[in-house]
């Protein structure tokens, strides 16, 4: 696997903490290199240097994916600095959590803002630039939530579900374009962003966020238009497809939702 991302450069959102983080040093220690991006200065610059341990270039960028502006200097100052993005990991996010009787437009808009347009956004700005070489990969780190969504999660859902319908239409519209695209729908991760905030039945127990970055890059080695993890985050998907009613009352009954910290 080496030798497919050596000398590849990769730029990573969301890159401070998680799965952001345990991807970009993956793809270093596969001798990729990388551009790491978040607002978190200070862990975006460790997490660089840890990255430079392993032999490869790494650069730290700070940015607020919400904001398009950064977002378009971002691109640039990527494109100055290493000539070229072949691998964009589109991972920003954060966990808006709400019961439907307390969403208000500014929670649904925050939740847009950042896992939705802060994905859509970086995709703009690194897909001319693709295009024109006829080269690279998109992966988009979405939800299992965005495919069936638990009680409380509406505004972090909405998001990645439509940040799920983004990527597979994107996909179909790059057919043959030399431009590959990924959607990745991990269950709940043990990250900041989540254990914080939440805790979870013995039955739904966290995945690493080393485990979704070893996901993300055999999805990118094999070209995957899909990789959900962990296996079972299928299970629970064809379930919902086959019986909604079905997986609203398993979600009822394993208290698949959890309880908030």
């Amino acid at each position: 696997m080496a030798g497919y991302f050596s000398g590849k450069v990769a730029l990573i959102t969301g890159a401070s903490s998680g799965i952001g983080r345990a991807t970009a040093l993956a793809l270093a220690g596969q001798g990729a290199c990388v551009a790491l991006a978040s607002r978190n200065l200070t862990a975006l610059n460790q997490a660089a240097d840890a990255c430079r341990s392993k032999g490869v270039e790494a650069e730290a960028f700070q940015v607020d994916v919400s904001r398009p502006e950064e977002i378009s200097r971002l691109g640039q100052e990527v494109f100055q600095r290493f000539g070229k993005v072949d691998i964009l990991i589109a991972n920003a996010g954060e966990y808006v959590r709400r019961p439907g009787p307390e969403i208000t437009q500014a929670i649904l808009e925050r939740a847009m803002a950042v896992n939705f347009y802060g994905c859509t956004n970086a995709v703009q700005a690194v897909l001319p630039s693709m295009l024109a070489r006829r080269s690279g990969h998109i992966v988009l780190v979405s939800s299992l939530d965005g495919r069936k969504g638990l009680p409380g999660d509406a505004p972090y859902a909405a998001s990645k579900g439509a940040l799920t319908g983004y990527g597979e239409v994107l996909r179909q519209d790059l057919y043959r374009t030399g431009v590959s695209v990924t959607v990745v729908s991990p269950a709940r991760v043990d990250t900041p962003l989540l254990t914080n905030q939440l805790r979870v039945p013995a039955i739904s127990n966290m995945i690493s966020a080393e485990a979704v970055a070893r996901a993300i890059l055999r999805g990118i080695r094999r070209r995957q238009a899909e990789v959900i993890v962990p296996w079972q985050g299928w299970l629970y998907y064809f379930v919902n497809v086959l019986s909604p009613g079905l997986a609203d009352w398993a979600v009822r009954r394993l208290h698949l939702n959890g309880w908030e910290r």
